[in-house]
C-alpha cells in the first residue's frame, strides 16, 4: 500500500507499484485528478481506478468516469461505500454513489444555464485551440476581458485547465458539426 499527497506523486506511485487499485482524492494538489486518470489509464491500464471526493457535483462524477474511473465515491459515504467501490472496481465494474447516481440521471447534459452567450462564444474558441490574443481579436475585445471571461467560466464549470475546458466543450456538443 502506498500514498501520495500530490497528482504528480499519485502518478509515479501508480506507474511504480501497479496496483490492483488506485483510490484518487479529486482534490489533490498539483495538477488535475480528473487529468491524472486519463494519465493513468494510458500508462497503467490494469490499475482500476476509484475516485473519492467531496465534490457532489454530478459533472464531476460524470467527466471522471468517462476519463476512465471505475468508482466515484463521496467522503461522507465513504464508511460504507468505499470497499463496495474498490470490489467492483477489482471486477472491472463501475459504482457510483446513488444518491449522486440519482442527480446525474436527471442533470441536464448541455452546458449549466449560467453561462452566458459571450462565455459560450469564449469557451467555444478556447476548445478550438484559440490563444487569449486571437479570441480578442476576433470578438473585438481586449485580452484581459478574455481573460475575465475565461477565469468566469473556469470558475461557473469548476474547470482548473485549458484540457478540461476542451474536454468540457466536446462532452456538451459546443464545438457544433
Amino acid at each position: 500500500m502506498a500514498q501520495a499527497g500530490t497528482v504528480p506523486e499519485a502518478i509515479r506511485r501508480v506507474r511504480a507499484h501497479r496496483p490492483t487499485v488506485a483510490v484518487l482524492d479529486l482534490n489533490m494538489p498539483g495538477g488535475s485528478s480528473l487529468e491524472a486518470i486519463v494519465e493513468l489509464r494510458g500508462s497503467a491500464p490494469e490499475t482500476a481506478i476509484v475516485v473519492l471526493t467531496m465534490q457532489d457535483d454530478p459533472a464531476f462524477a460524470r467527466q471522471a468516469l468517462q476519463n476512465g474511473a471505475l468508482g466515484f465515491v463521496l467522503k461522507e459515504a465513504a464508511d460504507e461505500e468505499l470497499l463496495q467501490a474498490v470490489h467492483l472496481a477489482v471486477r472491472g465494474e463501475t459504482y457510483l454513489n446513488p444518491r449522486l447516481g440519482a442527480r446525474l440521471a436527471t442533470a441536464p447534459v448541455g452546458p449549466p444555464d449560467d453561462l452566458t452567450e459571450r462565455e459560450l462564444e469564449i469557451l467555444r474558441l478556447i476548445a478550438l485551440g484559440h490563444t487569449n490574443a486571437e479570441i480578442a481579436g476576433q470578438l473585438y475585445l481586449s485580452v484581459r476581458t478574455v481573460e475575465t471571461h475565461r477565469a468566469h467560466i473556469q470558475q461557473k464549470l469548476r474547470l482548473g485547465s485549458r484540457a478540461e475546458l476542451v474536454r468540457y466543450a466536446l462532452d456538451h456538443g459546443l464545438l457544433g458539426d
